[in-house]
């Protein structure tokens, strides 16, 4: 596979495009990437495609877009993970590996079992947000998921597009072109 980088600007096949920043940062030094090497643009919204650097710069790389575009990795179903909020490590494994198996949208859980409160995941984003970006990188996924606020199990259950696939004490329904599955702690869940 080839080192992947993020350009959240649109990108055409012919076009020479710009990669700086962190992405720029970790071409050159982590990946090590060099002039003449390809590698694989996405831009965070399902589109993918090759790009040949052509010029590395002090703070910037010289890209052109090939004709190649990349096929697409995403699941064909659009999958949301309701999870209680467990202990933050355990959470943000969920997070990432979730992200790699192809969670479209992520909604931490508000219970009244949660083992974490409110008040231990504020500031916690853009942390969570970066784990699921770099899980995107990872698993070769050209969509980033998008990360809901902190919800109760009630506005959860109670949203339009919900469908429970697994309750524990519930016969499991066909899966339908949409999923969101809600997952809670060890100790179970009160009803809403």
């Amino acid at each position: 596979m080839r080192n992947r980088f993020h350009l959240p600007s649109a990108f055409t096949p012919g076009e020479t495009v710009t990669l700086s920043g962190a992405e720029f940062h970790h071409a050159v030094k982590v990946a090590r990437v060099r002039a003449g090497e390809t590698i694989e643009l996405f831009d965070g919204k399902g589109k993918a495609a090759a790009a040949t650097v052509e010029e590395i710069e002090s703070d910037k790389a010289c890209l052109v877009v090939t004709e190649e575009e990349v096929p697409s990795r995403e699941a064909a179903i659009s999958i949301e993970l309701a999870m209680s909020l467990i202990q933050l490590e355990k959470f943000e494994l969920v997070l990432q590996k979730g992200t790699e198996l192809g969670a479209h949208r992520f909604i931490p859980l508000l219970a009244d079992r949660s083992e974490i409160r409110e008040e231990r995941i504020r500031g916690k984003r853009e942390r969570w947000k970066k784990i699921i970006f770099e899980a995107v990188k990872q698993s070769g996924r050209s969509v980033i998921p998008e990360l809901a606020e902190a919800q109760t199990v009630s506005a959860v259950l109670a949203s339009a597009t919900t469908t429970i696939v697994f309750e524990a004490e519930e016969t499991p329904s066909a899966v339908p072109d949409q999923l969101e599955a809600v997952r809670g702690r060890g100790g179970g869940r009160d009803p809403p």
